[in-house]
């Protein structure tokens, strides 16, 4: 059994994960063909300082970056580093916040320039597919309610459901119990309840669900090369409906998306 979050505790980390939800923006104000990954990590941890909090990214059993930037069949991730983005690319950044002892975790997959009306609506899908599992995220519910959610409206568009990568609750820790997956049975898993916080995310590939990972030790890849999407949202388990603390509305608010 997972314990419930106090309400001061969620309080803090609805701070994070507005702090969290605001970074990412940010990040994809600087997302355009001709920058480097590198300076979307600059962007994020600048901002993220400026506001009074650090990139719990960084450092992260030896993680070197504040950010995850995962590229076209990169699923996440991915180190920030000197890639150009072009035209046509998607890019995953993933990010979190420490403030006051709490943390934020979000995650959006970002069109570069024109992209492909194949691509665009691997993000669209991704995306609902995170909505469709927040829909079960709520008391007396299981854990497998939201995988299962996840995996069949993302399957029932022929893309692939990761499998070895899954959501997490969240706390004092970034990753906490319980694990979330985005697979599963209705009915089964951890059982869900008033007050838990977790962060769900679906990590969707345009073909083969499978991955391999790189010699570097932490970004994933898809087996088949083909592009991956990833989005991830922080919200707590309540009665009748999800709170959801992290939110897109800045990204979508400030940045034309096209899905």
């Amino acid at each position: 059994m997972v314990a419930p979050k106090t309400e001061e505790a969620i309080e803090l980390l609805r701070i994070n994960g507005e702090l969290t939800s605001k970074a990412l923006a940010e990040v994809g104000k600087a997302v355009a063909p001709g920058v480097t990954t590198k300076k979307l990590n600059e962007v994020a941890e600048t901002f993220i300082r400026d506001h009074g909090a650090v990139p719990n990214f960084l450092g992260y059993d030896g993680y070197p970056a504040a950010i995850c930037a995962s590229v076209n069949d990169v699923v996440v991730h991915g180190f920030p580093s000197d890639y150009v983005l072009k035209d046509g690319d998607i890019v995953s950044i993933d990010l979190g916040t420490k403030y006051k002892g709490y943390n934020g975790d979000s995650a959006y997959t970002f069109p570069v320039g024109e992209v492909d009306a194949e691509t665009l609506n691997l993000l669209k899908v991704t995306k609902e597919s995170l909505y469709k599992g927040i829909e079960k995220a709520v008391a007396g519910g299981r854990v497998g309610d939201i995988g299962h959610a996840v995996q069949s409206y993302a399957e029932s568009f022929g893309f692939g459901v990761v499998r070895e990568l899954e959501g997490h609750g969240i706390g004092r820790d970034m990753h906490e119990n319980p694990g979330v997956p985005n697979y599963g049975h209705q009915g089964r898993g951890s059982r869900l309840t008033e007050g838990m916080v977790i962060c769900i995310e679906p990590m969707i590939t345009a073909g083969d669900r499978h991955v391999y990972l790189a010699k570097n030790g932490w970004a994933v890849h898809t087996a088949d090369h083909k592009n991956a999407a990833h989005f991830e949202l922080t919200v707590v388990v309540r009665k009748g409906k999800a709170e959801q603390l992290s939110t897109f509305e800045f990204i979508e608010k400030g940045k034309k998306v096209k899905f």
